[in-house]
């Protein structure tokens, strides 16, 4: 029972992350999330299509002993796009390594400095705390105050 409550709650994290993750051409070469996210999306499209077809196609030619073999196939394509959005939400929830908590705390410093305010600074963040915290520098601050991350 809990490991269900973990996966659903990590499932809807990953919604939550994807709904927030800036979406912009200077972090995809840093970051996997913008082709994770893609990804995921297109599969939210097209998956459930690729398992009905599966499905369908065994069906419409009467062919019955295939049918388990399509099953599976359908099972898998609406897999992919699940195990994107667990990966989301796992990833939102892990701390940030040192190296970007740093970067995280300078931009956080940097955004303040520039006169707006913003929700107190974690002491150990997450990605979920770093890619709130890219929107608002990204909506906020000028390209030359960006221009040294970025």
């Amino acid at each position: 029972m809990n490991n269900k409550v973990g996966i659903v709650h990590s499932l809807r994290d990953g919604q939550k992350y994807m709904d927030t993750w800036p979406m912009r051409k200077e972090l995809a070469p840093l970051f996997p999330e913008q082709r994770i996210i893609k990804a995921t999306r297109f599969g939210m499209k097209v998956m459930p299509a690729v398992a009905a077809i599966s499905v369908l196609t065994q069906m419409a030619f009467t062919n019955y002993h295939a049918l388990p073999q399509a099953v599976i196939v359908a099972l898998f394509a609406i897999s992919m796009p699940i195990q994107g959005m667990w990966w989301l939400g796992n990833r939102s929830n892990t701390q940030l390594p040192p190296a970007l908590a740093g970067w995280y705390r300078e931009l956080h410093h940097k955004i303040i400095e520039s006169g707006f305010a913003l929700e107190p600074m974690k002491s150990r963040p997450r990605y979920k705390e770093l890619a709130q915290l890219l929107n608002r520098a990204f909506r906020q601050l000028d390209k030359t105050s960006l221009e040294r991350w970025f």
